[in-house]
């Protein structure tokens, strides 16, 4: 559960206070790793919601889809075709997915709570 909360907490914080400026070359690649770094830590969260949450699985996963993620965009500009818009396009939808279960989640355990307050009120 820290694991990723930590990363975003420390990510934030750096990022505004840091002035760093990412050159425009790297736009593209930059993009894609925070993208594949939101989709790892939404899917760490829901993990966590499921009770299946394991620290090697997120770390692994979050080095792995950023990589996978920058190669493939690395491969795409040398091979003069947009790949990056295959990655952007998986992982969003992998983001919007995850989002949605950890919504149905969220929903299904305060039902229950504010079924099990009635049962014992």
């Amino acid at each position: 559960m820290w694991l990723p909360l930590l990363g975003l907490i420390l990510g934030v914080v750096l990022g505004i206070l840091t002035d760093i400026q990412i050159p425009s070359v790297y736009e593209n690649y930059l993009s894609i790793a925070v993208l594949a770094a939101l989709d790892t830590m939404v899917g760490g969260i829901r993990a966590l919601l499921q009770q299946v949450y394991d620290d090697k699985v997120f770390i692994s996963g979050f080095f792995f889809n950023i990589i996978l993620a920058a190669g493939l965009a690395f491969l795409g500009v040398h091979i003069g075709v947009d790949l990056y818009l295959a990655a952007i396009f998986a992982f969003g939808v992998r983001l919007f997915q995850n989002i949605a279960v950890i919504r149905r989640l969220l929903l299904t355990k305060y039902e229950n709570r504010r079924l099990k307050k009635e049962e014992n009120s």
